[in-house]
């Protein structure tokens, strides 16, 4: 039982899952930079109760599932998405699933990926992938950031559904209930409605953890880590940033260059230069991250030590968050006259 499925390489697990599938299902427009975008993708969350790998727990974009699930209702596509206590279940489902011949999107662990390489492999929750089909005892997946369609035995496949430990899979599967065409119409809402919920986030979300405030919040922390954590401790903080912000997907550069190119293929919707003048500044925003995640690694690395380069590092944060306050406020007064 194999779907006729044609595989999609991505930047990002869950932008390639939405973009494979909403095209496998007849929205042929779909692009990773337009699912990224209607789906509001963008985002900074620092949590400090919450702690990942020995470190804070830190994230670049929305929750896991929120851009496939937006993506979806913006363009009225309706989806089945389920959980399972039983992994006997969880199985069953799926094998019914491609017994009709339908692939099927799982939430997955990424520890136990057997063809992730070994560096790759810690213990991260929010992976996604697409099970095309299924030969004897081999499930074959299409996963977004592979060059190629792979395979996992049943016990692999069981094994990276039930991973547990934070936003635990629990043998989630997900996909569109069915085939459907989009208007140009719908697509050009689908955009609006995605910027101004992503303006409303990074700008106006309530408390100082999360979007622009998040970043700023980030960056007095960092100039305080070495003195209240001790150097090796505020390392492994710092590694963890860093972690969060290159390793996961495309972390916090990467997304940023992503939104530039959403930006750019909304202007061919509506045709307002501003929008090509608001993507040069998350290309700009995506070249700083990288580069504060240069001055994070020399800092973690021992190559930086003293005070200053800490001070330097949330400095560079500080510059992120103006620059990316100054294009959201830019995109939401531009998003207003869009129609």
């Amino acid at each position: 039982m194999k779907a006729e499925y044609n595989h999609l390489q991505a930047a990002h697990c869950e932008n390639g899952v939405t973009t494979s599938l909403l095209q496998h299902y007849g929205v042929h427009q779909m692009t990773e930079p337009l699912a990224f975008g209607i789906g509001s993708g963008l985002f900074f969350i620092y949590i400090p109760f919450m702690n990942l790998n020995d470190g804070p727990a830190i994230s670049f974009r929305t929750m896991p599932g929120l851009i496939f699930k937006r993506t979806c209702k913006s363009l009225a596509i309706p989806i089945h998405r389920e959980k399972f206590i039983s992994r006997l279940k969880a199985k069953q489902a799926l094998d019914i699933r491609l017994d009709a011949g339908h692939p099927a999107a799982c939430q997955v662990g990424v520890f136990y990926l057997p063809y992730f390489p070994k560096e790759y492999r810690f213990h991260f929750n929010a992976h996604n992938l697409i099970v095309v089909g299924k030969e004897g005892d081999n499930y074959i997946i299409s996963d977004p950031i592979m060059e190629t369609v792979t395979t996992m035995t049943s016990y692999e496949l069981e094994r990276v559904r039930f991973a547990r430990g934070p936003l635990a899979p629990r043998g989630q599967l997900y996909y569109p209930k069915a085939p459907r065409e989009v208007t140009l119409e719908q697509m050009k809402q689908a955009i609006i409605t995605g910027i101004k919920r992503n303006v409303r986030h990074m700008l106006y979300v309530p408390g100082n953890i999360a979007g622009i405030k998040g970043i700023r919040y980030t960056a007095k922390k960092i100039k305080k880590w070495r003195d209240s954590l001790g150097v090796e401790k505020s390392r492994s903080y710092l590694a963890q940033l860093v972690r969060m912000q290159e390793e996961i997907g495309t972390g916090g550069g990467g997304f940023r260059f992503i939104y530039a190119a959403f930006l750019q293929q909304a202007h061919s919707y509506f045709p307002v230069d501003a929008l090509m003048d608001i993507s040069k500044q998350f290309t700009k925003a995506g070249d700083m991250w990288r580069n504060a995640a240069v001055q994070a690694s020399g800092i973690y690395k021992g190559r930086l030590t003293a005070q200053q380069d800490y001070d330097v590092m949330g400095d560079q944060l500080m510059e992120i968050a103006a620059l990316e306050k100054e294009a959201f406020r830019y995109l939401g007064d531009i998003v207003k006259k869009l129609h």
